[in-house]
């Protein structure tokens, strides 16, 4: 491949893609396109400890020295706006013109943006990017009130920081109960429980109608039932928009995200597209999903990888996720939609304990806090293909575990069935 690989966004997923095609053996130029001027960084950390330690640095994916060593072309500070798959030609708005066999597009997503009143005053904020954590950390260090909108991961993230900080925090969550979408009931009031306790208030079914102002600079939210609160930062954690335009503009297929196959081609057969915004039919499920994970961005960088240089395996890797909020470790394995039982193993009373979701009487998923154990065995379990019943789970650790490990001494070795 003469014009070799570009990989536009120089994200978790981007940086993986790059990596990987060495791994892989690829040979050929492999060009890494970021929009911003920091060499591409770690992202979960900006919503704990950089926004609370003036001294943080961001933690980088890889050293400077990688990127030469590997031969891996990294091109900082330059934003592409136009993608021709016909041509294998993508530009950039500095101008630049780039020739290509293939095209990762890595371009993540953005904040959704709170369109109301006073949605523009300075101190009305949002957190996906270096930049973001810094204006957070900044204004954080000078502000007593902080109103955050939305009960997501990133939100509580922020509001469990900012609180133990001494901060005045307050959660608005629209929703009836906090992380609604990605959580079972038991996991969001145990959350919502060690917030409050922590000096957190938690409004759900509520939203924020208007924001008002002092000077230019945000001075207090007022609710959908009327309350004003204070809040010198109002930080909006309402969901992301996948950042698609490039693709959309060059005609790829969009469906919630670009719509890729199951070696996430997308319908441009020399175009793949990864992580963040990569819309595809889940194997576990069956339905169609985007999710917005490390993990998932990293696994789609390899699959990605080993698909241009030639394998022909599909998507397979099961889907886990994490999030640190305060003094509880969350970790979800599995996709828990529709889940029509859950099965509570542990105690919520020590802050360690686990929900097991079952959909017509098979294993979907494990969400755990504090229970790392649970959350590998969950891991081991959904990529095996194994499900325990409930009353295993309900018996505890030790019964899971060899329930587990006598079903894979069953399983037909892969050699068995061959002449010796």
């Amino acid at each position: 491949m003469k014009n070799g690989v570009v990989i536009i966004g120089a994200g978790h997923a981007g940086v993986q893609a790059a990596a990987s095609l060495r791994d892989e053996g690829y040979d050929g130029p492999v060009r890494l396109i970021g929009d911003e001027a920091e060499l591409p960084y770690h992202k979960p950390p900006l919503s704990k400890t950089f926004i609370k330690d003036v001294d943080a640095r961001p933690q980088i994916l890889r050293a400077d020295s990688f990127y030469s060593g590997a031969g891996v072309d990294l091109l900082l500070g330059e934003r592409a706006i136009r993608l021709d798959p016909a041509a294998g030609r993508l530009e950039l708005a500095s101008g630049a013109s780039l020739a290509y066999d293939k095209a990762i597009l890595a371009t993540g997503a953005r904040p959704r943006v709170l369109a109301i009143e006073g949605g523009l005053l300075a101190g009305v904020l949002s957190l996906r990017s270096i930049a973001d954590a810094r204006a957070i950390r900044v204004l954080a260090a000078t502000v007593e009130d902080v109103v955050i909108l939305g009960g997501g991961f990133i939100g509580l993230e922020i509001a469990a920081t900012l609180v133990a900080s001494r901060r005045r925090v307050t959660v608005v969550e629209a929703q009836d109960r906090l992380l609604a979408r990605v959580v079972a009931p038991a996991i969001s009031a145990h959350v919502a429980g060690r917030l409050a306790a922590s000096g957190v208030r938690v409004m759900t079914r509520t939203t924020v109608s208007r924001i008002e102002g002092d000077d230019g600079h945000v001075s207090a939210v007022i609710t959908s039932a009327g309350e004003r609160i204070a809040a010198r930062m109002l930080i909006v954690g309402i969901g992301v928009v996948p950042n698609v335009e490039l693709a959309a503009d060059a005609g790829l297929a969009i469906a919630n995200g670009i719509r890729v196959d199951g070696q996430l081609r997308s319908s441009a057969p020399n175009i793949f597209a990864i992580g963040d915004i990569a819309s595809y039919r889940h194997w576990l499920t069956g339905g169609d999903v985007r999710l917005e994970s490390v993990q998932n961005a990293t696994d789609h960088a390899k699959l990605a990888a080993r698909a241009i240089v030639g394998h022909g395996d599909s998507y397979a890797a099961v889907p886990w996720f994490w999030s640190d909020i305060g003094d509880m470790k969350l970790q979800m394995v599995g996709l828990t939609g529709g889940s029509d039982r859950q099965i509570v193993s542990g105690e919520p009373t020590d802050n360690r304990f686990s929900v097991f979701h079952y959909k017509g009487g098979r294993l979907i998923g494990v969400e755990s806090v504090n229970r790392p154990a649970d959350h590998m065995l969950g891991r081991r379990m959904l990529a095996a293909g194994f499900s325990p019943s409930p009353e295993v789970v309900a018996a505890g650790d030790g019964s899971l575990k060899a329930a587990l490990a006598a079903w894979q001494a069953a399983q037909p070795h892969p050699d068995s069935g061959r002449d010796g």
